[in-house]
């Protein structure tokens, strides 16, 4: 019956651009057994390629959404188009609702729901083809599954036929992945022209501002979408990032014009509210509209689009660890999917809430997920796979390796693998929960401290689209728990939280949890608050999110390192906080706590016992070693101590700090110790290895191998400077050649009247002796220093010890140089000798009257 009803669909369908492809796409899998079809927006791929699939093969086909409501719209539409009930031929599973039995030919599901199926039976029996639908959306999911079905076939499902379908695709590069042999379909579209009216927002309207989307840009967007009511006919399909904000222009919009129908569509609202959105009403409708309606959905109707511009995408700070979406301009290619939402049922208009110029200056397309996304829970279901950070698969994209292992850190933390990456029994029961790794850990733990319903109410509110919209976490549960009516969204999800982890019934609240939010007794054991119970469940699901009040400040620091602070006044004071959500634009040093609950410090330590660690810290500070044993919470320090004997090594590192915050003027150097260090540098400069480095970078670097042995007992900057430096540097020879040291670079040279003179080693590439004109007389040169390479230059004194010549070439300074100096200063000092020829004369330190006497 199932078979008949899309075999009659089939022979004579709606009237969709895509038909025409229908026998090519089928010819291809047949061949090959895998196929990508390219084709534009609203030619009739979601609602006729499956179908014609089921058909072809005889069994069922398993269609792929990257979102929920689509999932069930597709569902819908075919079953519309059937004439029957979703659930018999054309079903839908998504996570916390299946409509779909043994006869369901085509069942729609998101990408996750499908991974996690192939998780627990590889083979996917009963199911004939799996068809991908908007893979070029590139959601994490979706590049997994892609990667994992290629496996499948080639170990385990030859038979089992593959389609990647998608408006805008990299068709070749998605062909290429699936295997040889697999053909691109391409069915052109029959997209009307959309023209296009561009209207940037006034300069007092700036679209993102620090704390997200501007309100004053949300009054724009307003204001444009009356325009486009005025000047157009036909519903109008608004596009806003997020939940938030299309909660505020749907406010704004009913008030300021009667008789429309202006109807939210977003992933927070129950699936009655958005099966509403997508229905035709009598009165013209403005639908507004999170990303949710860019693609796979389809909105009839929509004659116009008026588009933010502005989309929330999935980014991760790594360093702080924030993880969360962001609100962003979109790329061209996602602005060019929303206008032709305008042109799928005739021309249309689109009106941008930006210029030309900004629009030239987009990215041309979004950044594939699994580059910008937190990747805990697709590491966990990638080791679950048995390809560990997607070693052996063949991703689109690999993971990025920061981020890769960042994810596999957090995963540790949790328990869920071990050390060599493998998935613990642990692991296994937070991937079955089927949600983020962090919320199921949340979960489980938090219906053991706090009971199975708030637990799960919690996690809900957690897992919400886009966050919770209260920055009072525990104000938000109360408000959802005091709405009307059993059918919401969040009361759903709660529900089937509950039976993960009390399967058997319906549990009551914990006894340690008081309804009435009322400090209490029961059995002599104190009675947690609601609050209380919220916060430790928020605290488990996100550790490193444990904020504490910086002293004396309304600032926070987070477990994680980043600092925080609140987005209004609301929890404003309260020492601890248990932050569920936290984001951080860029420049902005800290980040804006979005949603949070007060905690108190028992259980910040409870929640994040696994960031709990005791520590020697030693630091160099206000010019002092300062030696402590810390208790910290990740970042946050909880309690010190002095610590009397620091390690040596702790010593070494805090005193290499010193020297780097304030210069090696931190040691004293002795004219002893300034003679060794020029001359090492020169040895350094001239022969390289293994004469050391001692420049100012290089001796800060190795203070353990100079100044080690000398570090015991050094606690300030006083005990710094009473440091012998000059044994300190004597540690850094190397080894023989230690001993030739004075013969390669002797302190002090023997001239020919006897005397040592100091060489100065200032310029470590130019060692220069100074010396007096007469005490030199009958030299031919000065010794080469650095085994004969470098030469020794002279500088030659007058009797007034003021340079008269510099040369490195004293034999040919006696031919041509001297002459002149003779001349030039035996006048001025006639007392001493000026010999017509100095290479000959007797070198003397006497004036010519000493020398008779």
């Amino acid at each position: 019956m199932s078979v008949t009803a899309l075999v009659d669909l089939l022979a004579a369908p709606p009237a969709l651009p895509v038909t025409s492809g229908l026998d090519e796409l089928q010819a291809a899998v047949r061949a090959s057994g895998t196929a990508v079809l390219q084709s534009p927006p609203g030619s009739g791929k979601t609602t006729l390629v499956p179908p014609s699939l089921a058909v072809a093969l005889g069994g069922r086909v398993v269609v792929t959404q990257p979102r929920r409501i689509a999932a069930r719209a597709g569902a819908r539409r075919l079953a519309g188009l059937l004439g029957e009930p979703v659930g018999r031929t054309a079903g839908f599973s998504v996570r916390g609702d299946r409509q779909a039995g043994p006869g369901t030919l085509v069942e729609f599901v998101t990408a996750g729901t499908l991974l996690r199926r192939l998780q627990r039976d590889p083979e996917l029996p009963g199911v004939s083809a799996v068809v991908l639908d908007e893979i070029h959306e590139r959601q994490v999911d979706g590049d997994l599954l892609l990667a994992v079905l290629t496996e499948v076939r080639a170990a385990l499902r030859e038979d089992l036929v593959v389609v990647a379908m998608s408006a805008t695709l990299e068709a070749d590069r998605v062909a290429g992945l699936l295997g040889a042999g697999t053909s691109v379909v391409t069915v052109p579209g029959a997209l009307h022209p959309v023209s296009t009216v561009w209207c940037p927002g006034p300069r007092t309207a700036p679209r993102l501002t620090p704390s997200g989307t501007s309100r004053e840009f949300l009054g724009h967007v307003t204001d444009v979408l009356g325009r486009a009511l005025q000047e157009q006919s036909g519903d109008v399909l608004v596009f806003l990032p997020g939940a938030r904000e299309v909660d505020d222009v749907v406010r704004r919009a009913r008030s300021a014009w009667a008789g429309v129908d202006v109807l939210p569509l977003h992933g927070r609202l129950p699936g009655a509210e958005q099966d509403r959105a997508l229905r035709p009403t009598e009165n013209r409708r403005v639908v507004v509209s999170t990303a949710v309606a860019e693609s796979s959905l389809t909105v009839p109707g929509v004659r116009v689009v008026v588009d933010a511009g502005l989309a929330r995408e999935p980014r991760t700070d790594h360093h702080r660890g924030l993880a969360g979406l962001v609100t962003c301009s979109v790329s061209q290619a996602a602005a060019e999917q929303r206008a032709g939402r305008a042109g799928r049922q005739g021309p249309g208009t689109v009106y941008r809430c930006w210029s030309a110029a900004e629009h030239a200056g987009l990215a041309r397309h979004p950044r594939p997920e699994i580059l910008t996304a937190d990747l805990t829970g697709p590491m966990l279901e990638l080791a679950l796979w048995g390809a560990p950070g997607g070693r052996g698969l063949d991703l689109l994209d690999p993971p990025p390796p920061a981020a890769a292992a960042a994810a596999r850190a957090v995963l540790g933390e949790l328990g869920a693998l071990s050390s060599d990456g493998t998935v613990t029994a642990r692991g296994r029961a937070i991937a079955a929960v089927g949600t983020d790794p962090r919320l199921a850990r949340a979960l489980l733990d938090g219906a053991e401290t706090v009971g199975p319903r708030v637990a799960a109410e919690t996690v809900a509110l957690l897992a919400t689209d886009g966050g919770p919209s209260d920055v009072d976490l525990a104000a938000a549960l109360r408000r959802q728990r005091s709405a009307p009516g059993r059918g919401s969204a969040w009361r759903r999800e709660a529900d089937r939280w509950e039976r993960v982890v009390a399967p058997s019934s319906r549990v009551a609240p914990s006894s340690r949890v008081a309804r009435d939010d009322r400090a209490a007794t029961s059995s002599g054991m104190p009675v947690m608050s609601l609050d209380l119970a919220v916060g430790t469940v928020t605290a488990l699901a996100h550790p490193d999110r444990i904020a504490r009040r910086r002293p004396g400040t309304d600032r926070y620091l987070m477990a994680g390192g980043a600092g925080a602070r609140l987005a209004g006044g609301a929890l404003a004071g309260s020492e601890w906080l248990a932050v569920a959500d936290a984001t951080r634009s860029p420049g902005q040093p800290d980040a804006v706590v979005r949603s949070a609950v007060p905690i108190d410090e028992a259980t910040a330590r409870e929640a994040g016992a696994r960031l709990v660690e005791t520590v020697e810290d030693v630091a160099w500070r206000d010019g002092r070693l300062v030696s402590r044993r810390v208790v910290r919470l990740g970042a946050i320090e909880l309690s010190a101590e002095p610590l009397s004997r620091p390690p040596s090594d702790l010593v070494a590192a805090a005193v290499r700090q010193g020297l780097r915050a304030e210069g090696l003027d931190l040691v004293p150097w002795p004219p002893a110790a300034v003679s060794l260090r020029r001359r090492l540098a020169f040895l350094h400069a001239a022969l390289g290895e293994p004469w050391p480095d001692v420049s100012d970078e290089a001796l800060e670097e190795c203070v353990p191998a100079w100044l080690g042995p000398d570090l015991d007992g050094v606690r300030t900057g006083r005990d710094l400077r009473r440091l012998d430096t000059t044994t300190a540097l004597r540690r850094l020879l190397p080894w023989p050649e230690a001993a030739r040291l004075d013969v390669l670079a002797p302190e002090r040279v023997t001239v020919p009247t006897g005397s040592a003179l100091r060489v100065d080693y200032s310029d470590p590439a130019r060692p220069v002796l100074a010396v007096r004109v007469q005490e030199v007389f009958g030299w031919q040169g000065a010794p080469a220093l650095a085994g004969g390479r470098v030469p020794l230059v002279l500088e030659l004194l007058s009797p007034a010890r003021r340079t008269a010549a510099v040369t490195a070439d004293l034999a040919g300074f006696w031919r041509t140089g001297y002459p002149q100096v003779r001349a030039e200063l035996r006048g001025r000092y006639p007392k001493h000798p000026w010999p017509e020829d100095p290479a000959s004369a007797g070198a003397t330190t006497r004036t010519k009257g000493a020398s008779r006497g």
